[in-house]
């Protein structure tokens, strides 16, 4: 009976495939090797001529091909094989564990079924070369050679036995397929291991603490870090800083933690015994740069160990099964060095539907190991779930929660996060509560330059928050801050969001070439073109908020408007200018020489009805340094915001279609673009440079 490879073969050449380095017939010299070993099993053999065209018989193509394809396989040295004595039997079988047991040792991949390095493992150390031999095994029986007499019953269960392994492969090759999103029910339950909750962005995200944000991104921290480290000679020849830089809250302020490490292998052998004695600390807010220095209790089990102490090693195999996910470096409150590593389930399938289930703590100094649930994770852990991970289960949410089929065909409610710089995911880190969120936009599955919102994710809980708000997207927000300081070549790294006056804005650093802070920038993300540029954070946040005012967006916080001043005075001159398409009024007062007060239009619409010497009674915003400030609000005489009429009303709704105010008549000014001062009055200034470099 011819085996299964030599059906697949037999039917490949039917096909008209060129099969010749696979085995089979090949040549004359094939013809005489299959009767050698026919006439050498004796009476036993039938000596038939059909052990030509047996895999591997010829000795020159296929499995046993010398002068076949190179992607043949040599294995004469399996047909050739006896029968083994029990004591090599013995022997052998000690030396194969024993090397498995040192490729576990070495790999140390997880025993578990939904790891897809287990697979990879087990197929290409266990399952490849058990199938291998015992197909051999049943030619060899089925032809018969020098030391083996052909024996049918053994070549079939040889045959028999080299199906086993096939049948644990294509398991794995099933339960990856049934992890797919298309097999009925899965689409629901991708979208499902993510809930998210709608939330209001005023309601929930607090205004900005300018001591709590991050004003730098990892490249400049690592860039601060890694100079910090060259001004401590005794640590520069033998450590260097990993390039983990994690990102934490210690404290209640926002720095990112790296360890160092063995610069190389000798560096290792020769301070392995002490450890490694430091991590580098920098503070995201104030850009300062330390090693801190351990002390007693030094860092024995990193990254940089090659051996028994190497952090993965030491917690794969003290959790064999376990899947762990991307690890993270971070210190507790007292500055103590510790790995989080986050345990992944596959909840879907055998590989889909990743998520956390457990946390494994490890002490970075003793390797102590603490197992837990996520739930019971203490308070200064910040990075439970890989940003990544949470980036995508908000995606496979929203390409799912309609249907597998909406997802690519109707794409009814279909949204994704708004891609990076340069290929990678775009994503940021804030600090809420006393934890670290990874922020994303959401955009349409078209990817196109605006937003419908944006997410924000608990890195220890896995808490999500999703906010409705449309605007630009990272990107476009990045290219505007650029453009700002075109001239400077400044680059702006990629933004966070933050609450200015109840306004979701984008804050983002712009630095020069070499990668050094030079300015920051914020930008209004419904109204991308409002872009305020500072030297520092305050003055930028000051310049902003006197941009929101000027162009007449409702600028509040809690209570009341941000830094807003209530001032009534009569109106000593009023000018009219017209700034990069903006109507602006400017106008001084009696009893405030030295304050120019800016109108803008058509926020403030109700200024066209006011004179010089009209009494005026209005609010406005400080703009430090400049003796322009701009005008928030235009009051009655009962406190209360009052449109052009006198009349008082709520608010001042701007609105896209108001009457352009060059047409109207200004303190007996033209229809001009710039109109003359009043008559009385003295002269103004012509066209003062807007606030916040607009």
């Amino acid at each position: 009976m011819a085996s299964g490879l030599d059906q697949l073969l037999e039917a490949l050449r039917a096909s008209g495939m060129n099969t010749e380095g696979f085995g089979g017939p090949t040549a004359s010299a094939g013809d005489s090797a299959g009767s050698a070993r026919a006439g050498s099993a004796g009476s036993g053999s039938t000596g038939d001529s059909s052990s030509k065209g047996s895999a591997g018989g010829s000795g020159k193509g296929g499995f046993g091909g010398g002068r076949g394809p190179a992607m043949g396989f040599n294995l004469d040295f399996l047909d050739k094989m006896g029968p083994l004595s029990k004591k090599t039997a013995i022997i052998g079988t000690i030396v194969v564990l024993l090397v498995l047991a040192a490729c576990y040792w070495w790999f140390h991949p997880p025993i578990n079924i939904h790891s897809l390095d287990t697979w990879m493992f087990v197929a290409i150390v266990i399952l490849l070369p058990t199938f291998l031999y015992f197909a051999s095994r049943s030619r060899v029986y089925k032809t018969g050679n020098g030391k083996t007499v052909r024996n049918a019953g053994k070549s079939k269960r040889f045959r028999v036995l080299s199906f086993i392994p096939v049948a644990v492969a294509a398991v794995g090759v099933i339960g990856g397929l049934l992890s797919f999103a298309i097999i009925p029910g899965n689409a629901e339950r991708y979208s499902n291991i993510l809930q998210t909750d709608n939330m209001e962005f005023a309601q929930d995200i607090k205004e900005v603490n300018y001591s709590e944000i991050p004003v730098i991104d990892r490249n400049s921290a690592i860039l601060l870090g890694n100079r910090e480290m060259g001004s401590i000679p005794e640590y520069v020849s033998q450590f260097e800083v990993s390039p983990l830089y994690s990102q934490i809250n210690y404290q209640g302020t926002p720095v990112r933690v790296s360890p160092l490490g063995y610069a190389d292998l000798f560096k290792w052998f020769t301070n392995r015994e002490a450890g490694i004695p430091a991590y580098a600390l920098v503070n995201m807010t104030t850009q300062d740069a330390e090693i801190v220095r351990l002390g007693d209790s030094p860092i024995h089990y990193s990254e940089s160990e090659p051996l028994v102490r190497n952090i993965d090693r030491h917690v794969q195999l003290s959790y064999p099964f376990y899947i762990f996910g991307e690890k993270s470096f971070e210190i507790d409150e007292d500055g103590h060095p510790w790995w989080i590593c986050p345990v992944l389930d596959y909840t879907i399938g055998l590989f889909g539907g990743e998520t956390v289930s457990r946390v494994v703590l490890c002490d970075a100094t003793t390797g102590e190991c603490q197992d837990l649930a996520v739930e019971d994770c203490p308070q200064w852990v910040d990075r439970v779930f890989p940003a990544e991970l949470l980036i995508k289960q908000y995606n496979w949410y929203g390409a799912y929660h309609n249907g597998w089929l909406n997802s690519f065909l109707g794409q009814e409610g279909v949204v994704r996060t708004t891609p990076g710089t340069d290929g990678t995911l775009g994503y940021n880190y804030i600090a809420k509560d006393d934890d670290v969120w990874v922020y994303t936009g959401v955009t349409s599955a078209t990817a196109d330059n605006s937003i419908v919102g944006f997410v924000l994710v608990n890195q220890r809980t896995q808490e999500s928050h999703f906010y409705s708000v449309a605007g630009a997207t990272e990107d476009s927000a990045m290219q505007s801050a650029e453009g700002q300081v075109q001239n400077l070549r400044y680059t702006a790294t990629f933004p966070l969001l933050i609450n200015v006056s109840n306004q979701p804005t984008y804050f983002m650093a712009l630095k020069d070439g070499a990668g050094l802070v030079k300015k920051f920038a914020m930008i209004d993300i419904q109204r991308y073109q409002n872009v305020a540029v500072g030297d520092t954070v305050a003055d930028t946040q000051k310049a902003y908020e006197a941009l929101l005012a000027t162009n007449g967006v409702v600028a509040e916080g809690a209570d009341g408007a941000t830094d807003v001043v209530t001032v009534t005075g009569t109106i000593r001159s009023m000018n009219q200018a017209v700034i990069e398409g903006n109507t602006h009024f400017y106008v001084t007062l009696e009893d405030k020489d030295g304050n120019i007060f800016d109108f803008a239009l058509p926020g403030l619409l109700d200024i066209v009805g006011y004179k010089v010497g009209d009494t005026i009674n209005f609010t406005y915003v400080e703009a430090g340094g400049s003796n322009v400030s701009p005008a928030y609000s235009i009051l009655g005489d009962d406190g209360q915001t009052e449109n052009a009429s006198g009349e008082p009303e709520e608010d001042v709704v701007p609105t896209d279609d108001a009457a352009d105010p060059t047409t109207q008549d200004v303190a007996a000014g033209e229809d001009t673009q710039e109109a003359p001062a009043t008559e009385g009055a003295p002269d103004g200034p012509a066209a003062p440079e807007a606030p916040g470099g607009q």
